[in-house]
């Protein structure tokens, strides 16, 4: 080999190395790959997850004891319930954050905060850590028509609260900022539903039968404050379609109307989920049959079922697993079917029936329960 091939050699072989350096450091320099993100957000009327569309087939677990997080919560019994929900496919579970009273949340009389309970907290950075950890989303529920309800506990003192947009102000921006602030970044917080079932607080006695203008300044108000501090949904769970529909009393949580008594562009709800029961249907007509817009709900939002029976066979003439599939192939975004806790066994009503349901859901629509995969969803849980 004479000089000058001696040298084009060499150098050759010094561009291979340097390359081959190059493309070492390059792919040590490179940025681990990205973890589908388990976010829940709204695309029109759809859950989306990752770009992929979201069905909700869950449940109600609402309490173990009446006001489990005042800082004495079970957290074997939660960490239980939620390792169950996962091994039967429930992606999401509505949880009652505070039932009732002052246990939580304390008031003076003119329904000013007077103190949150610390425990409170605690509590509740385990429970979202074990949704995490499970990858089960959450509905937290943060206060009910129990509030209102005498002889409860501060019946009285909530009335105040919510009939006052000075003291509804106080409790947005002290309370339910806080808790966006705190569980807002978890991306297993599926939503916050404001009230449970506020028709009773309108119309029964015993609930002080409220005007519609201050609840709805409530809701409105809470509504923008979650949405100016965190990315999490926002839904209030009526207790019947009436007050969630122009087609019967009017939409109580329509875009229009919260912008309107707020004067915030944030004040709205981000999807409906009205509840069910069969003493409905005379009224109202029944769910499984048609589409939301069918039942009366506007169509502008994804809806689904925040409760309904898991044990009315007899009544609607279908088994749970086929009003779970009607719901689905007509349109709603999810069912969640309400489940009193059984003290004796530390189980829920019927949850045989519940999980006949919903592992024929995931049998049915797998892609759709688990949008980015159920090995997927537990990684992402577990990072």
């Amino acid at each position: 080999m004479n000089a000058f091939a001696k040298r084009a050699a060499a150098a050759a072989m010094s561009m291979v190395m340097l390359f081959s350096f190059s493309s070492c450091g390059k792919a040590e320099e490179a940025a681990p790959e990205e973890t589908a993100s388990a976010r829940v957000t709204v695309d029109g009327t759809k859950f989306m997850v990752d770009g992929k569309e979201l069905w909700i087939n869950g449940c109600n677990t609402p309490w173990h004891n009446w006001n489990d997080f005042t800082g004495n919560m079970d957290a074997e019994f939660w960490d239980g319930a939620f390792a169950q929900l996962a091994e039967d496919n429930i992606n999401c579970t509505r949880i009652w954050i505070n039932c009732a009273g002052e246990s939580i949340i304390r008031l003076k009389t003119t329904g000013e905060i007077k103190e949150i309970r610390e425990g409170h907290w605690t509590d509740l950075d385990k429970l979202f850590e074990m949704a995490e950890k499970h990858g089960v989303y959450v509905m937290a529920t943060l206060t009910s028509f129990d509030h209102f309800k005498e002889p409860n506990a501060g019946y009285d003192k909530w009335r105040n609260l919510v009939s006052s947009k000075e003291l509804t102000d106080a409790y947005a921006d002290t309370y339910v900022a806080e808790f966006c602030k705190r569980y807002g970044s978890n991306e297993y917080l599926f939503a916050i539903d404001l009230m449970n079932e506020p028709d009773w607080v309108h119309e029964n006695a015993e609930c002080g039968q409220l005007d519609w203008n201050g609840l709805s300044y409530f809701f409105g108000k809470c509504a923008a404050t979650i949405h100016e501090n965190s990315d999490t949904l926002v839904t209030v769970g009526f207790g019947m379609v009436r007050y969630n529909s122009d087609k019967y009393e009017g939409n109580i949580v329509s875009d229009e109307h919260l912008k309107e008594v707020t004067g915030n562009d944030k004040a709205y709800v981000d999807f409906y989920s009205p509840h069910f029961y069969m003493w409905e249907k005379p009224y109202f007509g029944f769910p499984y049959s048609g589409s939301p817009t069918d039942f009366g709900l506007d169509g502008t939002k994804p809806t689904l079922l925040g409760e309904a029976s898991n044990d009315d066979e007899k009544e609607s003439k279908m088994t749970l697993t086929e009003e779970y599939k009607a719901a689905y192939d007509n349109g709603w975004n999810g069912v969640m079917v309400w489940m009193d806790p059984v003290e004796e066994d530390y189980s829920w009503y019927r949850y045989d029936l519940t999980r006949t349901a919903t592992n024929a859901m995931y049998d049915y629509i797998p892609d759709k329960v688990y949008p980015i995969g159920k090995k997927a969803a537990a990684e992402t849980a577990a990072e």
